[in-house]
C-alpha cells in the first residue's frame, strides 16, 4: 500500500517503504538516541536485507491520506527517555510532513531499551 496526494495536477504516490526510510533517518539524527533496533531473528534473510533501511519503523496508511507512524528505539544511558522520546517523535513528524506534504495524524515511540557504554 502506498500514500496518495492529489491536486489539481494530477496524483503523487509515494510507497511506505519511502516514508519508513525518511522516518529512519530522521530518528538517527536525534540526540540521545543509541539506534533503531534491527528487524528480528526469525525473519529470513531476505526480509533482513529488504528491510535494512527501515528497521524500527512501521507505517500504517489510514483513509488514504492519512499516517500513523511507529518507530521503536534504543536510548542511550544518561540521557532522559521522555525527552528523547519526544524528540524523536516530533523530528521524525515535522520531517514527513516537509519532505512529502503528507498528513501525519501521529508518530507513537517504543522505548525498546538502553544502551550502556563503557
Amino acid at each position: 500500500m502506498s500514500f496518495q496526494l492529489k491536486n489539481d495536477k494530477g496524483n503523487i504516490e509515494i510507497s511506505k517503504e519511502v516514508i519508513t526510510s525518511i522516518a529512519s533517518k530522521a530518528a538517527l539524527e536525534c540526540y540521545g538516541l543509541a539506534g533503531i533496533p534491527s528487524a528480528g531473528i526469525s525473519e529470513g534473510i531476505s526480509d533482513l536485507i529488504r528491510k535494512e533501511t527501515r528497521k524500527g519503523v512501521k507505517v500504517e496508511v489510514v483513509d488514504g491520506n492519512r499516517l500513523i507512524i511507529e518507530v521503536s528505539i534504543i536510548v542511550m544511558y544518561g540521557t532522559k527517555i521522555s525527552e528523547v522520546a519526544q524528540n524523536v517523535m516530533e523530528k521524525v513528524h515535522y520531517t514527513i510532513e516537509e519532505m512529502t506534504g503528507a498528513n501525519v495524524e501521529r508518530v507513537n515511540i517504543k522505548v525498546q531499551g538502553v544502551k550502556v557504554v563503557e
